[in-house]
C-alpha cells in the first residue's frame, strides 16, 4: 500500500525530529523510528484505530506523546498529521478534503 504525507504533516514530522534531537542527541532518530513503526502498523491494520471523523483515524505512537492522523484510500494511506497530543485537538481538520 502506498503512503503519502500531507505537506504540513511532513513538516510536522521533520520539526519534531529536530526538536527531539536538540533535547538529546539520537532522540530525534528514535522518534523517527517510532513514527515509521506506527505507519507500518497502520499499513498492516488500517482500520484498527480510533475514528476521529468519518474517514479519518488516529494511531498513537509508542514512547512519544504523538498520534498519526490518517485517511484510508483505495490503495493509499494518506498521513494528514503527525499530531503532538497536547496541541489543539482539531487543528488538522482543515487539511482533509
Amino acid at each position: 500500500m502506498k503512503i503519502s504525507f500531507h505537506p504540513d504533516a511532513r513538516e510536522e514530522f521533520f520539526e519534531a525530529i529536530d526538536y527531539y534531537e536538540e533535547c538529546q542527541q539520537g532522540l530525534g532518530l528514535e522518534f523517527a523510528k517510532e513514527i515509521y513503526s506506527t505507519i507500518q502498523r497502520i499499513v498492516h491494520f488500517p482500520e484498527a484505530w480510533a475514528k476521529m471523523s468519518k474517514n479519518t483515524r488516529r494511531c498513537l505512537v509508542n514512547r512519544f506523546p504523538y498520534g498519526v492522523i490518517y485517511q484510508i484510500g483505495k490503495d493509499e494511506i494518506n498521513i494528514i498529521a503527525i499530531m503532538q497530543l497536547n496541541r489543539k485537538p482539531g487543528y488538522w481538520k482543515r487539511r482533509i478534503k
